[in-house]
């Protein structure tokens, strides 16, 4: 196994020790595919991975209103409850500080390792969850805006 392998044989092992399936199963997944040679397969799930992962999330969030768990009268009940009405504020800002994320992402690939390394921690050792390069990338993108200002 060559060197360029270990990047991601260190991530499975933080993600082992961190006790985080998902980056284990991503990492492992990702060394079965440059081991057996598939790294054709690469570049498509680099470009296509993000929105895949997104819609699958979004597919997992929006089931409670398949499943009629979550009713029409219960989302109207949102707008009754301040922690209800907080939890939609989060969520706006959230998804637009993640917009903004995706727009510097692709604009400073530079600061992605950064990122990836910081979200892989987080996952790994404070049961975080693994889309958190997105949205912190917003929030760099929010943080540069504001030191622009106060320049």
């Amino acid at each position: 196994m060559s060197t360029e392998n270990l990047p991601l044989l260190i991530l499975l092992v933080l993600a082992v020790v961190g006790n985080n399936q998902s980056v284990a199963l991503a990492a492992c997944l990702l060394l079965v595919i440059k081991l057996l040679n598939l790294d054709s397969w690469l570049p498509m799930i680099e470009s296509r991975g993000m929105t895949v992962g997104i819609t699958i999330l979004t597919l997992a969030v929006l089931t409670p209103l398949a499943t009629g768990s979550v009713s029409p009268g219960s989302m109207l009940n949102t707008f009754k409850s301040p922690v209800s009405l907080i939890a939609l504020a989060a969520g706006l800002f959230v998804a637009w500080a993640a917009g903004r994320g995706l727009h510097l992402i692709t604009s400073s690939p530079e600061i992605v390792t950064s990122l990836v390394l910081g979200t892989v921690l987080g996952v790994c050792f404070l049961q975080g969850v693994a889309i958190g390069p997105l949205v912190a990338s917003g929030l760099v993108s929010l943080a540069v805006a504001l030191a622009n200002v106060l320049k």
